[in-house]
């Protein structure tokens, strides 16, 4: 995302400038709703949207934007990656215990939803084939999600970040508390273990066209 017009919004957010806050989260919410789309277990959860999450969060972000404001430990787009965190969890106890709990007020730690292998290869199969070869996407989905499964947690979830959800270096090491050396070499060893597969979609992707 374009740096100068966060900042700039983010300055007249911060000024209390009218609907600068609103425009700023409107910024970043497809890219929250994809990461909330990466973590969703749709086979045990199949009523999720990610907007309803997504919406919990940014409504939670509005009333506390002062608390991030009087607090320098977290950068915007990571403290609004754990509140959706935050938001997603809480939607996750309510599925299982049809009781809302959202997690107000609580610190900004929370325990993290790892990436759902089978809904991030879902994803990206659907946004780079067409559905004229059902057969062949059903294989290559697998291929995906089976390598998606033999990553380290943390490679899955660097490999996410970076290439699903299109966060920089440094964004990806921040929101994993890593330095961004380890973030590139991770990013880096992920990608290579996923060549055949990635392979396997380019190959799909051109035979469709």
């Amino acid at each position: 995302m374009d740096s100068p017009e966060i900042d700039e919004r983010l300055a007249r957010a911060r000024a209390g400038t009218p609907g600068a806050l609103s425009e700023l989260l409107a910024l970043y919410q497809e890219r929250l709703e994809r990461m909330v789309a990466l973590r969703m277990d749709r086979a045990r959860h199949p009523h999720f949207d990610p907007q309803d999450v997504v919406q919990d969060a940014l409504v939670e972000a509005t009333r506390r934007f002062g608390e991030w404001c009087a607090q320098d430990r977290y950068p915007f787009h990571v403290w609004l990656r754990l509140l959706t965190a935050q938001a997603l969890a809480a939607a996750q106890r309510s599925a299982r215990t049809q009781k809302r709990d959202i997690a107000r007020d609580r610190p900004f730690d929370v325990e993290r939803s790892g990436v759902n292998a089978p809904a991030a290869a879902e994803w990206l199969v659907s946004t780079h084939t067409t559905p004229t070869q059902a057969a062949r996407r059903v294989e290559v989905r697998e291929l995906v999600t089976a390598a998606l499964e033999q990553l380290d947690e943390l490679d899955r979830e660097t490999l996410a970040l970076r290439f699903f959800e299109q966060l920089s270096n440094e964004e990806a090491a921040a929101e994993l508390g890593i330095d961004p050396a380890t973030a590139r070499k991770r990013f880096s060893r992920a990608l290579q273990r996923m060549r055949p597969a990635l392979r396997a979609l380019e190959s799909s992707e051109g035979g469709e066209r």
